[in-house]
């Protein structure tokens, strides 16, 4: 929501988050004057709500909440509302972005309103054996409410959909629509982003009273059509820089904010725009994406823990430790590449078991190991698509290059298996397994050899082992050595299709009595004691939570530290919001006292 919020006479922004853990509408601050500061680190106004949006007209701006408006806030009023009392009579879904405009120059306020429809799209589990997704697309569709009132008692008419030519304005979910008058010719056009990365502009060929809008055409550059970096966007349009057009001001969902400076237009052309340029503010707290999945590992080589982590966009992240001090102080996220291309996954039109709406999430989860134990760590890897693969490092302590992708490969006795709902096969004998789900390497049985551990295709524990056959490192089929407190095979996941797979977890002894615990991801992190004996070593009963903190709305990623070197582990949480949260043990049985938590 980018406004002079300060009064200072720059333009700085508001941002809402409204999901866990950072709730809040943030106050970055524009010190500067430019028009592409470098902002303050965000300060914490109040509490956000879904939907939330932005009005402008020559009197100021104005907070928008679906029904509800907050006429103060830019006073620091941030309880005042008015309520707007319409109530839709279409179908809604995930997004409600209520606008106010005088769409129909009349001089009175009316409602436009965006809204999702999700119905026919269904979201899970639609694939064809050929990879066709065979449920419908997502929708997103704009709705004018006309007042017959007047701004301080507006009448609301019915809802009439809004068309361009002769069918309705449909672009990919979340809509967003804002009207300015782009190509100059004195109407207000329709511009809309969507659920994924694209914004459709439909031109004004009516007039500003009577609104006609042409087919919609996708903006573009030199190098094709304009994309975020990342989908669920929300965009704003609003003149930055003040040159007298009308810019796009745009969030991901990862939380970073971009500008598309508009370099004008005119009728019948589309409008022209720089590439997104995802704005910059001074140094704060390590963030990586969203659902960050952290591993500290001495990297670089240099003697401290470093971070390597993945994202939902699909990259693989590098933090620098400066300094090895507890806590540390870090380095900006480097995003690691292979054979010279940054490394991104993504699920592209079929990789997600939830359709192509997720087409450009990767759910990158790694680990840090040395695969081929020839000396340096390598980066293994499960995503969106549950392929584990990994990276060799070509021989370079700190390595930013990596060799090229290659499947973790098993010596299966058959066919290699894969989860009932993937619609693919799995290529030779790679280990293909469920979505979103952790590999983790260590030497279970002692035996000298790097072994692995992770969810197989009906979301229970498996060890696979390794051995050297004909000088060769063998990965075997897996065996269920991980048992519940029941002595029964450790199931971590029964459900099925999209709801499979996301577990992320990591081996520790958490409790300081010798054994091999596991933390695994939940609202904060469960604590799964290691109950074995010398007959069963692996057996673990759920403790529960280790901090009462809510950290995610989906889940979580644990790992674990030793920055202040004293010989116990301490967790470190890679939350939904992307910031990662720091928690020491305690003494057992664990105290869920929410205390320790620190980001």
């Amino acid at each position: 929501m980018p406004c002079d919020f300060d009064g200072d006479g720059d333009n700085d922004l508001l941002v809402a988050c409204a999901d866990v853990p950072s709730n809040g509408i943030y106050f970055f601050e524009n010190t500067s004057g430019e028009s592409f500061p470098v902002f303050k680190p965000g300060v914490w106004l109040c509490p956000a709500k879904q939907n939330m949006t932005i009005h402008y007209d020559q009197s100021g701006w104005e907070i928008q909440q679906e029904n509800h408006r907050f006429p103060a806030f830019s006073k620091r009023d941030f309880v005042t509302e008015i309520l707007v009392e319409y109530q839709p009579t279409f179908p809604l879904g995930r997004d409600k972005q209520w606008k106010r405009y005088d769409y129909d120059g009349d001089g009175v306020l009316d409602l436009v309103i965006g809204a999702s429809d999700w119905e026919e799209y269904g979201w899970d589990n639609a694939f064809n054996e050929k990879g066709e997704w065979t449920r419908g697309p997502l929708h997103g569709y704009v709705y004018f409410i006309k007042n017959l009132g007047t701004e301080d008692a507006p009448k609301w008419a019915e809802a009439v959909q809004i068309k361009a030519g002769d069918k309705p304005v449909d672009v990919y979910g979340c809509p967003s629509p804002n009207l300015a008058d782009w190509d100059g010719d004195g109407d207000l056009d329709l511009l809309c982003g969507e659920f994924l990365d694209k914004l459709t502009y439909f031109e004004n060929v009516g007039t500003r009273t009577v609104p006609r809008y042409a087919v919609g055409r996708i903006l573009a550059d030199a190098q094709g059509p304009i994309c975020m970096e990342l989908e669920m966007m929300q965009v704003v349009a609003y003149d930055w820089d003040r040159d007298g057009d009308t810019d796009l001001v745009i969030a991901q969902e990862d939380g970073r904010v971009a500008w598309l400076e508009c370099k004008g237009g005119s009728p019948g052309q589309v409008p022209t725009f720089v590439a997104p340029r995802f704005f910059q503010q001074e140094a704060d707290r390590v963030k990586v994406g969203a659902l960050c999945t952290p591993v500290s590992v001495d990297w670089d080589a240099d003697g401290d823990e470093d971070l390597i982590v993945g994202d939902t966009a699909g990259f693989l992240n590098w933090v620098e430790n400066l300094d090895g001090n507890n806590p540390p102080r870090w380095a900006a996220p480097v995003r690691l590449s292979a054979t010279g291309q940054i490394i991104r996954i993504q699920a592209g039109k079929n990789g997600s078991i939830q359709g192509p709406a997720e087409a450009k999430w990767g759910y990158t989860v790694p680990e840090v190991a040395d695969w081929d134990q020839d000396g340096f760590l390598d980066i293994l890897i499960n995503s969106i698509w549950g392929k584990v693969q990994w990276y060799r490092n070509p021989g370079k302590p700190g390595a930013l290059d990596l060799e090229a992708a290659r499947p973790i490969e098993v010596a299966w006795d058959g066919p290699a298996p894969k989860p009932a709902w993937v619609w693919w096969n799995p290529e030779g004998k790679a280990l293909v397994t469920q979505w979103r789900t952790s590999p983790r390497v260590r030497d279970f049985n002692d035996d000298g050899l790097k072994d692995l551990a992770m969810l197989d295709v009906e979301g229970r524990l498996a060890f696979f082992k390794r051995e050297r056959r004909d000088g060769q490192l063998t990965l075997l089929p897996p065996q269920y050595i991980f048992q519940d407190e029941q002595g029964q095979p450790l199931r971590l996941n029964e459900s099925l299709a999209g709801r499979s797979g996301r577990r992320k977890l990591t081996f520790a002894d958490w409790d300081g009595d010798g054994r091999q615990d596991i933390l695994i991801n939940g609202k904060n992190i469960d604590f799964l004691r290691n109950i074995g004996d010398s007959a069963n070593p692996y057996r673990f009963k759920n403790e529960g939570k280790v901090d009462s903190y809510v950290l995610a709305g989906h889940d979580t990623c644990p790992a674990v530290t030793d920055w202040n070197r004293d010989g116990r582990v301490e967790l470190l949480i890679g939350a939904e919001d992307g910031f990662l949260y720091r928690l020491s043990p305690v003494v057992a049985p664990v105290e869920k006292t929410g205390t320790a938590m620190v980001r």
